[in-house]
């Protein structure tokens, strides 16, 4: 069980996720904020901001998720075996899968001293975890070179038309030319080692592409069943 040491998460809600362990056979019991009356305006805004942009980048829900959780043996196991430096706990459990449910609960008041998180703490905390869970940044640089390289290519055309016309400004022609040539062969390949990028972010998180919950037939268990049942069989046919 994880909660924080402040008590905003309250002691008292531990029975009822032991027993929603027990009885809903769950894997993860998520702490849920109702509401969150004691964060100023500004904060709720951006924290819902965030969680909007996190959920629409990464496709995992983790709307007024809270590091409040119970977690079983097996998400346990699947957690530490993920070896990632600087873990998101919110957004990792929640990609971990397994079976979920959730807790509803209020946030209590601060038990004591005051929280160290600040504007810039936060700001960090949302771009590593956005760059944790989503390429998505790498693509759209990868879309803006490819774009900017048909610009470049049509702003080229362009400006030979003029010079064609004999309408061009001595010199504008070649500048242009050179600028679009080059930005456009920038951008391009901006764009394709942003892709590269995004393969190897991917590989180098190595996580799992499956996490296996429970194996219900393992080997050891049907060479013990084909014992188990040969047995009488050749017990049978010694009998005279």
């Amino acid at each position: 069980i994880v909660l924080d040491a402040d008590l905003q998460h309250p002691p008292e809600l531990i029975a009822e996720m032991l027993r929603l362990w027990r009885t809903d056979d769950v894997d993860v019991v998520n702490g849920v904020k109702v509401d969150r009356r004691r964060e100023s305006g500004i904060d709720t805004v951006l924290t819902r901001g965030f969680y909007r942009l996190f959920s629409r980048l990464s496709g995992l829900a983790i709307d007024n998720g809270a590091d409040l959780k119970l977690l079983d043996r097996a998400v346990i196991d699947a957690y530490c075996r993920l070896p990632e430096r600087q873990p998101f706990f919110r957004g990792l459990v929640t990609w971990l899968g397994f079976r979920q449910v959730d807790l509803h609960f209020d946030v209590a008041p601060r038990l004591a001293g005051a929280s160290k998180w600040n504007g810039f703490s936060r700001l960090l905390l949302a771009l590593t975890s956005i760059v944790s869970f989503s390429t998505l940044p790498l693509h759209i640089i990868s879309l803006c070179g490819i774009g900017t390289s048909v610009f470049a290519l049509f702003l080229g055309l362009q400006t030979l038309w003029v010079w064609a016309g004999g309408s061009a400004v001595e010199g504008f022609t070649t500048m242009i030319l050179a600028l679009a040539f080059i930005g456009g062969i920038l951008m391009l390949g901006l764009g394709i080692i942003g892709q590269y990028l995004a393969q190897i972010y991917n590989e180098v998180k190595a996580r799992p592409l499956y996490l296996v919950r429970e194996v219900l037939d393992r080997p050891e268990r049907r060479q013990q069943h084909i014992h188990q049942t040969r047995q009488p069989i050749e017990a049978a046919c010694s009998e005279p």
